[in-house]
């Protein structure tokens, strides 16, 4: 029996006493987070909103197994941020629909969550009405005409069944009492309104695919609102796909169990607060990147330099070779090499000691 099926669906509680230390450790955390990169000005918290929100929406769909491209994320996030980060890489409509519904989740909080709202995230997601070969009702709730909607593991004939969601016909009345509760201020902590919505939504299941996805960005939503802010300093997509076993745990064992939540509960604010020491990192690396651009900010580069010596600060793999600086610059080999000469002159970049076909680049130490 799935807690969708209980007589007393869906009134959730959880022990507050238990709970009330590792809340009130998150939100002091979340308060020193915004102080933090408040005092940076307002180009570096940019920065960080652009590397939260690309590592917010490649993560999000990572957990359900579809890989973006990066750095036509990062792309299509900047020129809706209006950021100029060189040369921006053209996105395909699938990366342009998550990145369109993350940025309405996160910049548009103060807006009310409707039917219509989650409607036009879904059909945003799924811009084709396919998800991979099947059509699917794109921005319309599930109908069950493909029968019930199932969460399966295993090959083709030996499938494991994690979860059946409410069927079809509930869904109406299930839809109106999620969103009549999510807008109406009851005085609860937003951060329990996100944690709480998260697994009520994904219960639910309204979609025939994307409820993940869709779920996620209602938990960031809340947390704006927990933060009244649209800025970005953390991703908990990011946290949850690094703990994506423990989460399908937690997550199956709930909806498996009683309306006491507690173990969700906790669990959802040890990953929230571990996704705000994980911002730290973030920090590091964009105050690393301020430092490397004043420093060379007399320095005439193209935009080719520009792109490059930026990818080599977003997580670039490997090492720099003219062949990949070609293929990133969407240059010819020898225009690579007439690029990378004068950054090894100036001191920018060093040449790593392989020598021959592996000779490759890196940047130079502060």
């Amino acid at each position: 029996m799935y807690i969708h099926e209980l007589q007393d669906w869906p009134r959730f509680y959880w022990d507050r006493e238990q709970l009330a230390e590792p809340l009130a450790s998150v939100r002091h955390r979340q308060g020193r987070l915004i102080g933090h990169m408040e005092a940076l000005g307002f180009n570096l918290q940019q920065e960080a909103v652009l590397e939260t929100l690309t590592a917010d929406v490649l993560k999000s769909s990572e957990i359900e197994g579809e890989m973006l491209d990066s750095e036509q994320v990062r792309s299509s996030i900047a020129r809706r941020l209006g950021m100029d980060i060189g040369a921006l890489q053209p996105a395909d409509r699938n990366v342009e629909g998550v990145v369109e519904m993350m940025l309405d989740a996160t910049r548009r909080y103060d807006q009310p969550l409707t039917s219509e709202r989650l409607s036009a995230w879904h059909a945003s997601l799924f811009p084709t009405g396919r998800s991979g070969m099947t059509r699917i009702r794109a921005g319309a709730w599930r109908d069950g005409s493909t029968g019930a909607m199932q969460v399966v593991s295993g090959p083709i004939g030996k499938e494991h069944v994690h979860f059946e969601a409410p069927k079809a016909d509930r869904l109406l009345a299930e839809m109106h009492g999620f969103l009549d509760w999510f807008e109406t201020d009851s005085g609860m902590d937003p951060v329990w309104k996100a944690g709480m919505a998260h697994l009520w939504f994904v219960t639910i299941h309204p979609f025939d695919d994307g409820n993940g996805r869709i779920a996620r960005a209602i938990a960031d939503l809340a947390l704006a609102r927990s933060e009244n802010s649209p800025q970005r300093f953390y991703s908990m997509s990011a946290q949850i796909r690094q703990e994506r076993n423990a989460y399908y745990d937690i997550l199956q064992e709930t909806q498996k169990g009683t309306m006491d939540i507690t173990p969700w509960m906790g669990w959802f604010l040890g990953c929230l607060g571990r996704a705000i020491d994980a911002a730290r990192t973030t920090l590091s690396a964009v105050l690393a990147k301020a430092r490397f651009w004043e420093r060379i900010q007399g320095v005439p580069l193209n935009d080719r330099q520009r792109l490059v010596l930026n990818r080599l600060f977003d997580g670039f793999e490997g090492k720099l070779t003219t062949s990949k600086y070609a293929k990133l610059a969407k240059c010819s080999q020898d225009t690579a090499l007439r690029d990378i000469l004068p950054l090894v002159e100036r001191g920018i970049l060093v040449l790593n000691p392989e020598g021959g076909r592996s000779t490759s680049y890196a940047l130079a130490p502060a």
